[in-house]
């Protein structure tokens, strides 16, 4: 037999896994286990929930009692550092299992009565808004203790990140990472990716098509939060390609109350027959926006990008052709002028490579910026796969910003330079008769 069919030996085996029981059981336990033994990653797992720089210390299946009842949490964190102790309970769900609000309210209980800081949970559900938790719980409990949520997509993205970009100082725990990374990503495991557009989905697609959808229809919210969803799953599928943090961008009042965002997506499909969000990627040159029109059943991804500040309108244009010699020919430019009105000129990338000029409409005026676009059709599926909506959004994103958007850099002004005895024109010479006797910063040496 070649040693190519072989299975190599796993610290973190999927095989043996029979039920959501023992799946929930054995995704705890080794990220529990990794975090001890990881000193990086346990840090930055834990970090965002206030526990201090200090030991990490993990248990599974912690016996309590409350009530006169005995219940028993999936995990236990403990950090140390000094008499500072810091302590969590764990809720882990695999697979489709949703985490329940009752189970959730008596961990919050316990955390109280033991003077532990916070109560972590672990699913596949992706909050639309980084810091919400998916489920609703009595606010009363959580006056004393935190509650927190960890979607497994997150906990992927942070192990890959920390071992692939971050560092790991110690080689082998390093492989332990690995491992771990390699676990969460086989389909076993239960660590889902996001894979559903919701029950609601079908309905709330073919009444935008037919026109016929309200503001009150059903479903519609979660239709609406499943993208803000999506819209976050994409970022942390991105950031653990690039090493670096993607967010979707949202303005002050949305993070503060995520309902705002939720009724602007009802209101803009049942108006528009369209979705639409910003995604943040650190250091690319503007936030990349993403629209689903349901309607015309297309995918379109763009940034808004300032022109240069100088030079002719056609000038202006090629700076930023230049920039696209890789992009896709089909590439929508758009160009925006001082005190125009309405949309500007716009053709296919391919037309203005040839032609700059199809993009200045008046060259009297000023181009102030410029709009990079990229459409595709848009899947119909509500699951994932070949012709779904999830899977279309998903390689939009990805094909723009690798073909376009990371090749883009903002324009800057040439530093102003010296003036040297090389720059005097004859036109600068003055008759000696009219020269000052004073010495002056003018006057040649």
């Amino acid at each position: 037999m070649p040693v190519e069919s072989w299975n190599e030996a796993r610290l973190i085996p999927t095989s043996g896994i029979n039920g959501a029981e023992e799946q929930e059981r054995r995704a705890t336990s080794a990220l529990l286990a990794v975090m001890t033994a990881v000193r990086e990653y346990g840090r930055a797992l834990t970090k965002p929930f206030g526990a201090p720089a200090g030991t990490v210390e993990t248990y599974i299946e912690v016996p309590f009692e409350l009530a006169e009842r005995r219940l028993f949490p999936d995990g236990l964190i403990r950090v140390s550092r000094g008499q500072t102790v810091w302590t969590a309970l764990v809720e882990v769900k695999t697979g489709s299992n949703v985490l329940v609000a009752e189970q959730l309210e008596n961990y919050l209980d316990i955390a109280r009565e033991q003077g532990y800081d916070a109560v972590i949970t672990i699913s596949n559900e992706i909050p639309a808004v980084a810091g919400q938790h998916p489920t609703k719980v009595d606010g009363r409990k959580l006056k004393r203790v935190g509650l927190y949520h960890l979607s497994w997509t997150q906990v992927l993205a942070e192990a890959v990140m920390q071992k692939e970009f971050r560092g790991v100082a110690d080689p082998d725990q390093a492989w332990i990472l690995g491992e771990l990374i390699r676990y969460l990503e086989h389909p076993r495991s239960g660590a889902m990716e996001f894979d559903d557009m919701s029950d609601s989905w079908v309905g709330i697609r073919d009444a935008v098509k037919a026109g016929t959808l309200r503001a009150n229809d059903k479903g519609l919210t979660e239709v609406a939060s499943r993208f803000d969803a999506l819209l976050r799953f994409a970022g942390l599928s991105l950031g653990r390609q690039l090493g670096v943090e993607v967010t979707p961008l949202l303005s002050r009042k949305e993070l503060a109350d995520p309902a705002l965002r939720t009724q602007a997506l009802v209101v803009e499909l049942v108006e528009h027959g369209s979705m639409s969000g910003l995604i943040k990627v650190p250091e690319a040159i503007a936030p990349l926006a993403v629209t689903a029109d349901l309607r015309a059943g297309t995918v379109t991804c763009y940034v808004d990008i300032d022109a240069p500040r100088d030079g002719r309108p056609t000038t202006r244009v090629n700076w930023l052709v230049r920039q696209l010699k890789e992009a896709p020919a089909t590439v929508v430019l758009e160009s925006h002028a001082a005190r125009a009105r309405g949309h500007g000129a716009a053709e296919l990338l391919r037309v203005v490579r040839e032609d700059p000029s199809v993009l200045v409409e008046d060259p009297s005026k000023e181009l102030r910026s410029f709009r990079v676009a990229l459409q595709r059709p848009m899947g119909a599926k509500r699951g994932r796969g070949r012709g779904s909506f999830i899977d279309s959004v998903l390689g939009s994103i990805d094909t723009f910003y690798d073909e376009v958007a990371a090749h883009l850099k903002a324009w800057s002004a040439k530093p102003a330079r010296m003036r040297s005895d090389r720059d005097v024109s004859v036109e600068d010479e003055v008759a000696p008769a009219l020269t000052s006797t004073a010495i002056s910063s003018q006057d040649e040496e």
